[in-house]
Formats: C-alpha cells, sequence, structure tokens
C-alpha cells in the first residue's frame, strides 16, 4: 500500500463485475496512471477499495461503469461516505480497437472519463423509496406478462380440446370458463381428455393466482407513488404505473438532473439535429429510455381522449397540416417538460382527496351535488376523495368550487 500523500489530488476509476471489481487511481491534475489492483465485490471489498484509493492521495472523484448493475452496492457505499460519484458509460468501440479491452484498461478509461469532463452523469442513489417502486414494478410486469402468456395458452388449448369440452366451455364468458376449469376433476374415463383437463385446471388457477397477485402489488404501487410524488400522481393521464416508471427514470435524486431538456433526452422524447449542408431538419430520437418514453405516451394517448385542451391542440395542428404522429411528438415533448418540474419543483399547493371530503361535508354538500358543480361524474368525485384517483386540476376545482358555494 502506497504511503499518504494528501497533497495530491486523484481520480479513481472502476470497472464492475458481478463477484470483483477492478480500480484504477489516477493523478488529477496530470492523469498519470498510479496504480490498478482488484477487489472483491463485498460489504469489506468496498471498504478496501475506497481505503486504497484514499491511500494515494486527496480523493476527489470516482468514476465507476454499470452503476445501475454490478456496480449499485459500491456507488452507495461511496456517496454514503461522501465520495462523489460519475457514472461512466463503457468504451465506445474506436477507443477499444485503438487501446485494446481488458479490465484495468476499462478502469483506467473511467478515470480518464472523468478528468477530461467527457463523463458527467451523477448515477441514481437507488437506497430510497423510489428504488422499492421500482422492484415492485419489476415484479408486477413479470406477472402481467405471464398471465397474458397463460390466457393465449387457455385459449389455444380450448381450440384444439375434445368436441365435448370445447362446446361446454366455448359458449361461456372467459371469466366463466376459468371458474369452471378450477373446478374439473381429474376421474374422467379417457385418460387423454383426463390431461387435457387437468392441463384447463392448472392454467385456470396459475391466471387466479396471476390475479390476484397483480391486485396486489397495483394498490401498494398506487399507494407508494401518492405518498412518494403526490405531484407527479396529480397530473392528468398520469396512472399509478406510468408514475411509476417515470419515478423510476429519474431516480431517488431527481436533481440530478440539470434540465427539463436533459429528462426530454433521457426519455427519448427530443428530436435529433441531422442537418447538413443546406439542408436543415431533425429526425425522431429512438434513443433514452424507452420505458419513459412509453410513459409519456400513455399520458398523451389519454390526454388526446379526455383532455379538453389537448383536445383542442390536436385540431389546431391537424389545421395546419401536422400529421397524428407529429402532433403526439410535440406533445409528448410538452409532456416532458411539465413531468421534470413536477419531479423536481413540485407545487407546494397539493389537494389530496381526504382533503375535499372534509370541505364538502363541512359545507354540507352531497358527493352528487359536487359533481354536477364541476361538471363530472360522480364516481370521479368519490374515487378522488377515497384516494383510489388522483387528479390535482379536479381537486383544486373542487376546493375552489367548494370554497366559493355560499
Amino acid at each position: 500500500m502506497k504511503s499518504p500523500a494528501p497533497e495530491r489530488n486523484i481520480t479513481g476509476g472502476v470497472d464492475t463485475h458481478l463477484d470483483f471489481h477492478v480500480a484504477a487511481v489516477l493523478d488529477t491534475n496530470t492523469a498519470r496512471l498510479l496504480d490498478t489492483a482488484s477487489f472483491p465485490a463485498t460489504s469489506d471489498g468496498y471498504v478496501e477499495l475506497h481505503a486504497w484509493l484514499a491511500s494515494f492521495g486527496t480523493l476527489e472523484t470516482v468514476g465507476i461503469e454499470s452503476t445501475g448493475s454490478y456496480g449499485a452496492g459500491l456507488c452507495r457505499h461511496l456517496a454514503a461516505e461522501g465520495v462523489p460519484v460519475i457514472e461512466v458509460n463503457r468504451p465506445d468501440r474506436s477507443e477499444r480497437r485503438f487501446n485494446g479491452k481488458d479490465d484495468t484498461i476499462d478502469a483506467e478509461a473511467a478515470a480518464r472519463a472523468v478528468i477530461s469532463g467527457k463523463a458527467t452523469t451523477i448515477p441514481k442513489t437507488g437506497d430510497g423509496m423510489i428504488e422499492a417502486i421500482r422492484s415492485l414494478e419489476i415484479v408486477y410486469h413479470s406477472a402481467t406478462k405471464d398471465r397474458t402468456r397463460a390466457t393465449n395458452q387457455f385459449k389455444a388449448l380450448l381450440i384444439t380440446a375434445p368436441a365435448g369440452l370445447r362446446e361446454h366451455l366455448g359458449a361461456k364468458t372467459f371469466r366463466r370458463q376459468l371458474e369452471l376449469a378450477r373446478r374439473f376433476n381429474d376421474s374422467h374415463p379417457d385418460p387423454a381428455e383426463r390431461e387435457i383437463r387437468y392441463a384447463f385446471k392448472d392454467l385456470a388457477r396459475r391466471i387466479g393466482f396471476l390475479d390476484e397477485q397483480t391486485g396486489r402489488l397495483d394498490e401498494r404501487i398506487n399507494t407508494l407513488t401518492a405518498k412518494a410524488s403526490p405531484a407527479l400522481v396529480g397530473i392528468s393521464g398520469v396512472g399509478p404505473h406510468v408514475a411509476a416508471q417515470l419515478l423510476a427514470t429519474a431516480g431517488d435524486n431527481p436533481g440530478r438532473l440539470r434540465s427539463e431538456a436533459a429528462f426530454a433526452k433521457l426519455c427519448g422524447a427530443c428530436p435529433i439535429p441531422a442537418s447538413s449542408g443546406k439542408t436543415s431538419r431533425h429526425r425522431l430520437n429512438r434513443g433514452g429510455d424507452r420505458r419513459a418514453n412509453r410513459a409519456l405516451f400513455t399520458i398523451v394517448l389519454v390526454r388526446m381522449r379526455h383532455d379538453p385542451r389537448t383536445r383542442a391542440y390536436v385540431a389546431r395542428r391537424t389545421a395546419e397540416g401536422k400529421t397524428r404522429k407529429e402532433i403526439m411528438r410535440c406533445l409528448k415533448r410538452f409532456v416532458a417538460r411539465e413531468i421534470f418540474h413536477a419531479l423536481t419543483h413540485p407545487d407546494p399547493d397539493i389537494v389530496t382527496g381526504p382533503e375535499i371530503r372534509h370541505l364538502r361535508t363541512q359545507a354540507g354538500i352531497t358527493l352528487t351535488a359536487l359533481a354536477v358543480g364541476l361538471g363530472r361524474p360522480p364516481i370521479h368525485i368519490s374515487r378522488l376523495e377515497r384516494g383510489l384517483a388522483h387528479n390535482t386540476t379536479l381537486a383544486k376545482q373542487a376546493r375552489q368550487w367548494l370554497n366559493e358555494t355560499p
């Protein structure tokens, strides 16, 4: 181990792996490589790596590859110790062809990317409520995919099932088919049909289990997203799963996003310049977080159907000759701006459903009267008051109407 040299500023770089991490340390002022070493990817290994880096001088910054996977544990440890961490992408192919490829070269390249200013991204902390929401959302998506797969298998088996079984189930609704299939017995005289009935029974029970699982996850995600960012879930068109995805994209530390333009690019919602010579144009951005892009698309789709302002905008832009796809891209860019401000600078005046219920009961006004006054179906007000739906605009309108009504 090197003797302490506190007067020297150093920068670290780490190439992360499943079982071990390779670290390199460079002099920040001269960019000279001082040493490299390998450490186990364990809690003790993180402590050793940090102490090894600090032994060369004053540790300024550490560049880490794969901060969202193999490097997540090390990233959290260094952040807890107060060490600035920068997320580094792997070297591009031209650099790898020129410099070669191994773990020490990648660790050195990570440190050089930080020193040169090429890498500036602050990684997600991954240690708060948003990380918990992301974990639940992963399980929810896998459960919905498994349910879709099981449903398709059930329907495909029904097509080729014996005539008597097909006719018995074919005329029923899918929900009724599942109820009957769950009660199939294993005592049919025909051995082939007996096993086919068992297959239907097993699939029906699997679909029922997945329905219960997605229901439980849906309820937890709805509660956690409303608690984590009430300003976000109150935006028109943002449901619990859309909110969960956008929160996961921003991370537990949304302040790392420098501007709404950066957030739009992260979501793949900004146009990419593609000009050359006398030609000035932009092309579609196919990069970024595609799940976040799909979340923006869902918000736009909901607003185009139900939001009066969005419908008026679509009509005006259509009259100008814009296509539906072009209009949706413009709307996604606008929504990205709105989402960014809700994540980084939320409105402190958030009206909740229980507050609306308290004001309404205090004034002696029925739920139906409030719904008529706002021109909304009573079920919308009921879901808002019970916390099953979140709509900041509707809640503020309801509060204003209640305060102005004598």
